[in-house]
């Protein structure tokens, strides 16, 4: 079924669309660095004309340990972000995990994620679509690790069927390769493309070491923050509609993912390459 945007975002799958920028942090710490980070990026997106959606997580639910930090949870989470909303008046994205959740996290996000891990979870998905549209919101959803691209019919599927429009972006961040791995193939693009869906490349999570961090000894994840760049420009090249990167301050000091995570001072010179990329492309 063709991409209906029935929201006030302005986001299509068209070839005139300027690149869509989802971008923050990993997972809320706190307000005020919350409203720095994405300060700097709406500054960078504005300068650029681009659409500047600020992300990040609420609740980090499939940590590799049980002593890894989560975020601070959906209330107090929902309310650093309405606040960012509210105060810089840009779009938000955030993912949740179970269906009970939905509802909450669509009267405040413009666009609802479902993580890699529960793309395929039909309750969570079917919640999802119900509320995302009444609310009149876009669902992202991760394509799994385990999933092949041109199988993201049947996530699309579950939401066309449940609420009768596609209003699903899909987001490419990598398959898993062996033990330790992942891989990404710039090909799926298009294939996801073909579901008449805009696809966003998740460059900073496609970079992970899933299980594989030598600081820890295994209980948390690993990363090659220096692929971030060639990934994202790969994407952008190959066609990809949108990003979807991760900053921090001070990367090493991020509580989660660190290792995947790019430099706050290094966001403009990426997105005004990612930028030249798109239009050479379009040239």
């Amino acid at each position: 079924m063709t991409f209906n945007p029935n929201n006030y975002l302005g986001i299509t799958n068209k070839p005139d669309q300027k690149l869509i920028c989802m971008m923050g942090l990993n997972v809320l710490e706190d307000e005020g660095l919350a409203l720095e980070v994405g300060t700097h990026l709406k500054k960078i997106t504005d300068d650029l004309g681009l659409p500047y959606i600020f992300k990040a997580s609420f609740d980090k639910a499939n940590r590799s340990s049980i002593k890894s930090y989560r975020g601070p949870g959906i209330d107090e989470g929902l309310k650093i972000l309405e606040t960012v909303k509210s105060k810089l008046g840009v779009k938000i994205i955030t993912d949740l995990h179970e269906p009970a959740q939905a509802e909450r996290v669509a009267e405040i996000a413009d666009i609802v994620q479902i993580p890699a891990f529960l793309a395929r979870q039909t309750d969570l998905v079917i919640a999802t679509a119900e509320a995302a549209q009444k609310h009149k919101r876009l669902i992202h959803i991760k394509k799994g690790q385990f999933i092949a691209p041109w199988d993201c019919k049947n996530m699309v599927n579950k939401v066309v069927e449940a609420i009768g429009e596609n209003i699903v972006m899909l987001c490419e961040r990598g398959s898993s390769f062996g033990y330790n791995n992942l891989v990404v193939d710039m090909l799926a693009i298009k294939e996801m493309q073909k579901l008449d869906c805009p696809v966003t490349i998740d460059a900073t999570h496609a970079v992970q070491l899933p299980g594989a961090d030598p600081r820890t000894g295994g209980a948390s994840t690993g990363g090659r923050r220096e692929g971030v760049p060639m990934i994202a420009k790969a994407a952008v090249a190959a066609g990809a509609d949108g990003i979807f990167l991760e900053f921090h301050p001070d990367p090493d000091k991020a509580k989660c993912d660190g290792p995947s995570c790019l430099a706050l001072d290094d966001a403009e010179a990426l997105v005004k390459t990612l930028v030249k990329v798109k239009e050479a492309v379009a040239a």
